[in-house]
């Protein structure tokens, strides 16, 4: 009978003659995991600045309708009162809208910044990886050439 060939001792032969780096994807992990936690800050910075453009204008708000609702002696008065607040409140809404659309313009600026950085040192792991790989998938070919 004819014996059948042990797969599992030719694929470790095969394995160890073509080693592999883990260096180069551990790299690529710390860079990736670098590039997150920059990514978080800029969007956690952000969070923060809008949540006390939110806040200071509620609070604002709130202090325009306190005024607005104080009893006032003549009709005309709240018409005026009125008035006042809508007017007030449109100018707020522009100021706070303006800043909003500055923190969105620094997060996109910051996110497009990092971006070009990521992409330039992953390029550079990338090109040392290949260019490593090369090099010993040569050896490694050589060295089984001469087997």
């Amino acid at each position: 009978m004819a014996k059948t060939q042990d797969m599992t001792a030719m694929m470790k032969d095969m394995m160890g003659a073509f080693p592999v780096d883990t260096a180069a994807m551990e790299d690529a992990f710390k860079t990736t995991a670098t590039l997150n936690e920059k990514l978080s800050h800029v969007a956690l910075e952000a969070a923060e600045k809008s949540a006390e453009i939110s806040s200071k204008w509620t609070k604002d708000t709130l202090a325009k309708l306190g005024e607005m609702s104080k009893a006032k002696a003549e009709p005309a008065d709240y018409a005026k009162a009125m008035t006042d607040f809508a007017s007030a409140s449109a100018e707020v809404a522009a100021e706070n809208m303006a800043a909003f659309a500055e923190i969105a313009k620094k997060v996109q600026m910051d996110t497009v910044e990092l971006m070009m950085a990521a992409g330039k040192d992953m390029t550079e792991d990338a090109t040392a990886a290949v260019k490593k790989a090369t090099n010993d998938v040569t050896a490694a070919a050589k060295k089984a050439a001469t087997k």
